[in-house]
């Protein structure tokens, strides 16, 4: 298990559904010892209602979320080089960190989560398509940086 970073900041391709969902529940996991934001390649969406439908089934609420792209994360004064860890959670956004990150000394990792988005008929079967996403990420943090505080 690693120490957890100070500042972490979670992408994905539109910043509505796995990105988000990583940033609540890191939230909800490990509370305000690690500042974490999210962003999208593009912000061309609005949250997903499915992804906040399967967080809310942990208690982590998204319903407020608001997405944003890299640009406007930077036009809103959130600094890039301020954050010591880049998760990406799509190959796009992997390839927007590592151009946007080449000149800071940032860490940059890929988790290949789940794109949920178009998956399953009906609406359970969506769900459960998010839920496996959500699960993916939840794995991920268990593995990194070990089980949640008691209290959430």
């Amino acid at each position: 298990m690693e120490p957890r970073p100070q500042s972490v900041l979670f992408c994905c391709d539109h910043n509505a559904v796995r990105s988000p969902m990583a940033e609540g529940i890191m939230k909800k996991f490990y509370g305000a010892d690690t500042y974490v934001q999210s962003v999208g390649v593009h912000n061309d969406m609005e949250i997903d209602g499915f992804s906040i439908a399967v967080c809310q089934e942990l208690g982590v609420e998204l319903s407020r979320h608001r997405s944003r792209s890299f640009d406007e994360m930077e036009e809103w004064g959130d600094d890039l080089s301020s954050f010591d860890l880049v998760v990406a959670l799509s190959p796009a956004s992997q390839r927007r960190a590592l151009d946007l990150t080449r000149y800071f000394h940032l860490q940059v990792e890929y988790w290949p989560i789940l794109d949920p988005t178009g998956l399953g008929e009906t609406r359970e079967d969506k769900l459960a398509s998010y839920r496996q996403a959500r699960d993916q990420i939840i794995k991920r943090f268990v593995d990194k940086w070990g089980e949640p505080a008691a209290d959430t």
